[in-house]
């Protein structure tokens, strides 16, 4: 039997390099916090934990003190580093260049066009959006599919976005729509800033999937981005499994087979892609 690992699968660039930056800071201290899960995938959290990683929510935040603090990739809006004044904490800013620009990009229209509608497509609640949403003081309109575009006053100027990690076809799908449908004198602006490194990856895991017999896409549960590259692997093969590490393979699944693929999800370690493979060729 075949197994051959994705090699395009695993931690995109802003993941990298948060990751880097807590064992970094971790090198020479023995604790650091993070703001939310540094990435989505249990496994990988629990590596850094055991390094000294401690990962809080924004409840926990609001009490700290003269203390240093990861941000992740996702992002944060601008009251996160107002707190981190207020409370003397040190900001360890691991948020992704894409996501920075995009956030400086939605702040300046916000700034200069106070009388525009603001609109970004994403998914409600996801940390990055929360973070988009907060360069507006909350009120930007997130919209998560083109339902929802339908509902907006196209009677008001509108400005588009996009969350970095959202489809390229949706989006398209909501430009369309807006261009066709704004009423003059309102004017439609839109910026495409969807992370093409991201996005990429959707037509190239299809093609992985179809190369074998049984995929296998190790991603957390919590990852968006997980759960939509698992859905394509499985529309083009049935014979896909999610699962989170190597503890969930059974061994009915590689019966009378000739190759197995593992890819992930840009929040997937390569090491835990590798532990899976290891563990099919022991089965």
């Amino acid at each position: 039997m075949k197994i051959e690992i994705d090699e395009r699968s695993g931690f995109c660039f802003g993941v990298t390099r948060a990751i880097q930056k807590a064992e970094e800071e971790l090198s020479h201290s023995e604790s650091l916090f993070c703001l939310g899960d540094i990435v989505h995938n249990g496994r990988e959290c629990d590596r850094l934990r055991e390094m000294g990683l401690e990962m809080i929510n924004h409840s926990a935040y609001e009490k700290l003190h003269h203390t240093k603090v990861l941000l992740r990739a996702h992002g944060e809006p601008p009251a996160t580093y107002r707190k981190a004044e207020e409370q003397d904490i040190t900001i360890i800013d691991a948020t992704c260049p894409v996501v920075l620009n995009l956030q400086r990009r939605i702040k300046k229209v916000f700034t200069e066009h106070p009388d525009a509608q603001i609109v970004i497509y994403g998914k409600p609640g996801h940390a990055e959006v929360l973070g988009l949403v907060g360069q507006t003081d909350g009120t930007a309109i997130v919209v998560a599919n083109i339902d929802e575009v339908r509902q907006l006053n196209l009677q008001r100027t509108t400005y588009l976005f996009s969350q970095t990690t959202k489809s390229v076809t949706g989006f398209s799908a909501i430009v369309d729509y807006l261009t066709e449908h704004i009423l003059p004198p309102a004017e439609f602006h839109y910026a495409d800033t969807i992370c093409r490194r991201v996005a990429g990856r959707l037509p190239d895991i299809e093609n992985f999937a179809r190369r074998h017999d049984v995929v296998i896409f190790v991603a957390g549960k919590k990852s968006s981005n997980g759960r939509v590259l698992y859905e394509a692997c499985r529309n083009v093969n049935p014979n896909a499994y999610h699962i989170e590490d190597a503890d969930e393979l059974k061994k009915e699944w590689f019966d009378k087979v000739e190759t197995v693929g593992i890819c992930g999800a840009t929040s997937t370690p390569k090491w835990l892609m590798e532990r899976c493979a290891e563990r099919i060729a022991t089965l």
